[in-house]
């Protein structure tokens, strides 16, 4: 074999198609592109978003202003005078929940579930202070309002507030931990002193002074 022998695999190399020269180059009299018109000239596309002129879909529809706080917390929300309703229709003795004599009755997230004040229990619990209290309640919630405070205390009962962490996590474990912990590799091992750097006026290395 020889250097003039040397073929390219059949089809690897393909003829480009030079379209628009006229009926002999097998592509028809306009190359596909139909009669006179925007879309037949030479960078007559249309975006995809051009409704022929009339008036675009993203100005007919109605400006959605504000935004959707991400950070938001999200209570279940339950105020003290329906607590009281509750306990006036006896909810909590029929719930399992009556307390002994002399004893405060306990309100949290589940017995308030049990009775049909609180639905989602993996939300966190504020207490409101709209109606009137007159039972002593050992109330135990992640959030309290000034009124309902002062309305449960004043009944002869208590607020217990549970702690929502806010601390965030350090990103990577980069954190004041690590950092204590993490030994520093200049105190672990003997770095060898740089070398001084020449002086400005001193002179290239085997030359003499003028």
């Amino acid at each position: 074999m020889k250097l003039h022998d040397l073929r390219p695999p059949e089809g690897s190399n393909k003829a480009r198609t030079r379209v628009g020269r006229g009926i002999a180059a097998g592509k028809g009299k306009t190359a596909g592109r139909g009669t006179k018109g925007q879309k037949a000239r030479a960078g007559g596309s249309i975006p995809p978003w051009f409704e022929g002129g009339q008036t675009p879909l993203h100005m007919r529809i109605p400006k959605l202003r504000g935004f959707k706080n991400r950070f938001k917390l999200d209570y279940e929300v339950v105020n003290v005078g329906d607590i009281a309703a509750r306990i006036e229709a006896g909810a909590f003795a029929a719930a399992g929940t009556k307390p002994k004599k002399g004893e405060q009755l306990t309100i949290n997230a589940d017995i308030l579930r049990a009775v049909g004040l609180v639905r989602n229990i993996k939300k966190p619990l504020k207490i409101l202070g709209n109606g009137e209290l007159s039972t002593a309640l050992f109330v135990v919630a992640d959030a309290f309002t000034k009124s309902a405070t002062e309305k449960i205390v004043a009944a002869g009962g208590v607020v217990t507030v549970l702690e929502i962490p806010t601390e965030t996590r350090p990103a990577l474990g980069l954190g004041a931990e690590s950092s204590a912990t993490s030994p520093d590799p200049a105190a672990s091992e003997d770095v060898a002193p740089k070398p001084a750097r020449k002086s400005a006026g001193s002179s290239p290395k085997g030359t003499a002074d003028g």
